[in-house]
């Protein structure tokens, strides 16, 4: 049992993580200390997508569930409702290097537009 959990939670922070790497540009915005977390996590997912990673929670995951005697991915929640959107049926190095296309531009324009507003401000 305790290796089930311990998959089922590896799933829950991945897609946390993935989640993060999209949308942490934009929580930038309001937490600027979050660009030391999120820059190399963006870096990250955009290496994983581009140059085909298996990326280390993903191997994790798969530890856990053969520790627990599951050969696949089974009917609980984390399985049907997450493992989906994580690891989408159909899923090819084209589709994953569009997505890694558009986790690197949604940050750009992100970043682009934090790095204009620090502009220095004018001594009187």
């Amino acid at each position: 049992m305790f290796y089930r959990i311990a998959a089922d939670a590896v799933v829950s922070f991945h897609l946390l993580f993935i989640l993060f790497v999209l949308f942490g540009g934009l929580m930038v915005l309001r937490w600027r200390w979050l660009i030391w977390l999120h820059l190399p996590a963006a870096t990250w997912g955009v290496l994983v997508e581009a140059l085909h990673l298996e990326c280390p929670l993903t191997r994790w995951e798969n530890l856990f569930r053969q520790a627990a005697g599951q050969g696949g991915y089974g009917g609980g929640f984390i399985e049907h409702y997450l493992i989906p959107l994580i690891y989408p049926a159909g899923l090819t190095p084209a589709i994953q290097l569009v997505l890694g296309s558009i986790v690197l531009l949604l940050n750009l324009i992100v970043y682009l537009r934090i790095f204009r507003t620090r502009r220095p401000r004018a001594a009187f």
